[in-house]
């Protein structure tokens, strides 16, 4: 008898399921709110560490705004999609109006996904640094996790904005995902 699924086992079913959503910005809120954890973790490991209780406190914070962000994404991709279809009486214009609405909404969560994933870099950056020596690889994995989560959210900005007029969007994706890449690079002691 197969044990039964763990709530993990039925993300990931979920995500390679042919259904569009949850997808790509879910998964990297996710990614991200692994990171988190994991600094969560490095922080309440490490007793000495005088700044790690508001560190770990921060990142608890950032899991579980990314955890709603994740669910955010699905909600924003599904409004989209219904943005999308042909409905009786809807003039095209009316229809490319409600998609263009739709497709900003949709890059906002990516967006916001993106900026929490960078704080979780920046504290998986501070305990590589300062966490206990035998936890400081799990913070430098932190680190690279959300820097990849902050990466993906930047290119599913620009991937939902192609059609519309980006405006700041976009130019703040890439200055987060850069950001990002700093504190990994910290983290692996490469900066």
């Amino acid at each position: 008898m197969a044990a039964p699924a763990s709530p993990l086992d039925r993300f990931l079913d979920e995500l390679e399921a042919p259904a569009p959503a949850p997808s790509g910005g879910t998964a990297a809120a996710t990614a991200a709110a692994m990171a988190a954890a994991l600094v969560v973790m490095v922080a309440r490991g490490t007793p000495t560490w005088e700044e790690a209780p508001g560190i770990a406190a921060q990142a608890r914070r950032l899991r579980e705004r990314l955890q709603l962000l994740g669910d955010e994404d699905t909600r924003a991709y599904r409004a989209v999609l219904d943005a999308m279809r042909d409905v009786p009486g809807r003039t095209p214009e009316q229809r490319d109006f409600a998609l263009g609405r739709a497709l900003i909404a949709a890059a906002e969560v990516p967006l916001r996904i993106a900026d929490a994933a960078a704080d979780v870099a920046e504290l998986a950056a501070l305990a590589a640094a300062a966490g206990k020596h035998t936890l400081r690889p799990d913070a430098t994995a932190a680190a690279i996790l959300a820097a990849a989560a902050v990466r993906a959210s930047a290119h599913l900005v620009d991937v939902n904005l192609s059609t519309v007029p980006a405006g700041e969007h976009s130019g703040r994706a890439a200055r987060l995902a850069a950001a990002a890449e700093a504190a990994r690079s910290r983290a692996l002691g490469d900066a």
